[in-house]
């Protein structure tokens, strides 16, 4: 597919490294310029705003090139727009966040956009997090479809709801073990799709959520939104399976809720790295799966990892402490 003239747009999505391999990836779209967010309490130009996030167009088999301390590396989007990078730096990295850059080229390779993006390089400390957005921390009610429908079409970044203390708990929790100054790394992984990427980077920020880097799901349309049918959740293993691969020094601690899969999902990641995880956490949304939750935490401690089924943040601090994974 040929992109042409001013009419594309490409989505860099933070990436991360460790020691010298690195990763990031994004999405060539067809451009809307229509869809710049302007934040407002009215729940209509909320709802138009969040159509056109999921109106977005795909550009498949783009070229596309990354700009890396002046390396040059080539990538091509799949059918879904979507492009990654990998490689390995040939000298160490500091830890830190570091800029990079994406071009878009047509077939003579001429540049014809320009997006940038970080690539965030974690401290060597003892533990890293991961950690489920819906209902975890963010108000979704995804047990609900309606009711998540409502809150998602109706609200933005700064009128969704974080749970009470989650903020003080995962502030808690970023320097666990440290000095203070160097934080623990977080990975935010979701079945949310990438259409919502810009608006979940906001709010975290807003809350003044730990910084980190968020895996989504894949990029859908609006259509498909509306679909009542559940959410598919592989795409949420295979990120965590990756990012335990590539963190294989640093202790894991798993946070997500029993309104959809979290807990079906860490039992597995357990099940195959028991000497990985030290804690799981899961908040109690759905009180038709409190016994099958139960269980599944129950054959965790069974494996000798150390776990909290929570309905309030304060309980789960209590519990970080208790356990000596922040400082009492």
């Amino acid at each position: 597919m040929k992109l042409g003239n001013n009419a594309g747009s490409v989505q860099v999505y933070d990436g991360y490294g460790y020691t010298t391999n690195f990763f990031i990836t994004g999405h060539v779209l067809k451009k809307n310029k229509s869809a710049r967010r302007h934040y407002t309490n009215n729940s209509l130009a909320n709802t138009i705003h969040i159509i056109k996030m999921f109106s977005v167009k795909p550009l498949a088999n783009i070229p596309v090139q990354l700009i890396w301390m002046g390396y040059k590396l080539y990538s091509v989007t799949r059918d879904d727009g979507f492009f990654l990078f990998e490689w390995k730096s040939a000298s160490k990295v500091a830890p830190g966040w570091h800029d990079v850059k994406v071009n878009v080229l047509d077939e003579n390779e001429a540049i014809q956009v320009t997006g940038e993006g970080r690539i965030y390089v974690p401290h060597s400390t003892q533990y890293a997090f991961i950690s489920d957005i819906d209902d975890t921390v963010l108000v979704s009610h995804s047990s609900f479809i309606l009711k998540k429908l409502k809150t998602l079409l109706t609200k933005n970044p700064y009128s969704r709801k974080v749970f009470d203390d989650a903020v003080e708990h995962y502030r808690l929790l970023s320097i666990a073990h440290t000095d203070g100054y160097i934080t623990n790394p977080f990975f935010y992984v979701s079945s949310s799709e990438w259409n919502l990427y810009d608006d979940l980077k906001y709010f975290f920020a807003i809350n003044k959520l730990p910084q980190g880097i968020f895996l989504l799901n894949d990029l859908t349309s609006w259509y498909r939104l509306l679909n009542t049918r559940k959410t598919k959740h592989n795409g949420k293993l295979i990120w965590i399976l990756r990012i335990l691969n590539d963190f294989p020094n640093q202790k894991f601690v798993l946070l997500g809720d029993n309104s959809q899969k979290d807990p079906v999902i860490y039992a597995s990641i357990v099940k195959k790295y028991p000497e990985r995880i030290i804690a799981v956490y899961i908040r109690n949304i759905d009180p038709g799966k409190e016994i099958l939750t139960t269980d599944l935490l129950t054959d965790m401690e069974d494996h000798g990892i150390e776990t909290c089924f929570f309905k309030k943040n304060s309980e789960a601090i209590l519990h970080s402490k208790k356990i000596g994974l922040i400082n009492r």
